[in-house]
């Protein structure tokens, strides 16, 4: 009687087991999943306009777009030898498997990258409102939708979903140094120098979450003026890479 007690105590210690183990690997099947792709950069050009967004796959790979909604360039980036802070702004081309639309696709995607190695890739078709029609649709797990005609014309048609975050802009009714521009990703706000600031300085990047920037003005010395004064070219905040170009 011992005996049995005993083999279904260890029967129902296998079993516990053999569930905890399954539940782990489907835990890790789900998040790798969810976390395949993912916003990973955000560049400025002249430290104060948007230039692209860079979604990272769950292969390594930096995917380009722009807010509206076109596909820039794939690669990995190159560090460099002298600077950890440094990178080359081009994009080291992407050497695997890379398939586009066919003939028989819809006229608004025909001939687009279609998948970048495991990474799905597709678009609104020719029957989307204009504002969607040819742009990204989606970029592996990530669900891109677009601000409406109905919007505001600062940002009427710019990238409004990358996947769980929301884009907001500044509208026609604010600052004329930061119309328009780019005011959050998802929780971290934007804020850029405006009207009232130095003209140099005007309309550059002021602050990105609780990261700020100060930049020499037209009373600095004339080779410092409109250079970076304090902060970095590379800031991280809320998991996204911030590059100031």
């Amino acid at each position: 009687m011992l005996r049995d007690t005993s083999l279904i105590h260890l029967k129902l210690m296998q079993i516990k087991t053999n569930r905890i183990f399954f539940s782990g690997i489907i835990f890790l099947i789900l998040a790798n999943y969810s976390y395949s792709q993912q916003l990973g950069q955000v560049t400025f050009s002249d430290a104060s306009n948007l230039s692209y967004l860079s979604i990272m796959t769950d292969q390594g790979v930096l995917i380009r777009i722009t807010t509206d909604g076109k596909l820039l360039e794939y690669g990995t980036e190159l560090q460099s030898l002298r600077s950890n802070n440094y990178y080359d702004p081009k994009l080291q081309p992407y050497i695997g498997r890379v398939d586009y639309y066919g003939s028989e696709s819809d006229s608004a995607f025909k001939g687009k990258v279609k998948t970048i190695g495991t990474c799905a890739i597709t678009y609104y078709s020719h029957y989307e409102e204009t504002t969607k029609a040819g742009k990204l649709k989606s970029v592996g797990t990530l669900i891109l939708d677009y601000y409406s005609n109905y919007d505001n014309a600062a940002f009427r048609g710019k990238l409004r979903f990358l996947g769980s975050s929301i884009l907001e802009y500044y509208s026609s009714l604010d600052d004329e140094a930061y119309r328009g521009k780019l005011k959050s990703v998802g929780n971290t706000p934007i804020a850029y120098y405006s009207t009232f600031d130095d003209k140099l300085i005007k309309g550059k990047i002021k602050s990105i979450g609780s990261v700020s920037w100060t930049w020499y003005t037209s009373f600095d010395r004339s080779e410092l003026r409109g250079a970076m004064k304090s902060g970095s070219y590379r800031a991280n905040v809320g998991s996204v890479t911030y590059i100031l170009r």
